[in-house]
């Protein structure tokens, strides 16, 4: 069962990211999270330390990303952020302590493929949901490098707090 729920985690993620990104522009979209979301947590062995790391970690990228586009990083058409990006950091909080848990115990490993990761990321995603890179796609991508490299293994740490 253990791989099995490595596997189902990852492929949530990936498909929830795809519905985060795309529900910028189709918002009915959107609706998918919560039951994305509720399935997670009755899957989750320890659901108590499950929604601790999910309102941390969501809270932590939200705040990261409300202020580098308070900081002109980013364009968004909501403040402090939209909708889908919030839903989307909840999606991303959902792995840290599954699929993406070995950022926090590896921590060299997550931080070159947070560096990798997470800007191609945001860069990807901001052409799908009509988010303006102000700064240009390189320059975010090459800022958002060194941001990332720090955030995935924190975070993954973050989330294994119990």
């Amino acid at each position: 069962m253990r791989s099995r729920w490595l596997i189902a985690n990852a492929l949530w993620l990936q498909a929830g990211w795809w519905v985060c990104v795309l529900g910028a522009e189709r918002p009915l979209l959107l609706l998918l999270v919560i039951p994305g979301v509720a399935v997670h947590l009755r899957l989750c062995p320890d659901i108590h330390a499950e929604v601790k790391a999910l309102v941390r970690v969501t809270f932590i990228g939200c705040v990261l990303d409300s202020v580098l586009g308070a900081l002109g990083v980013f364009g968004f058409d909501a403040w402090p952020l939209p909708l889908w990006l919030a839903l989307l950091w909840l999606v991303l909080a959902s792995g840290m302590r599954y699929s993406l848990a070995w950022a926090g115990r590896h921590w060299r490993i997550g931080a070159l493929l947070g560096a990798i990761g997470g800007p191609l990321a945001y860069v990807g995603g901001a052409r799908l949901a009509g988010v303006s890179l102000p700064l240009g796609a390189l320059e975010t991508g090459l800022l958002l490098m060194p941001i990332w490299a720090l955030a995935l293994p924190l975070l993954a740490r973050i989330a294994a707090r119990r």
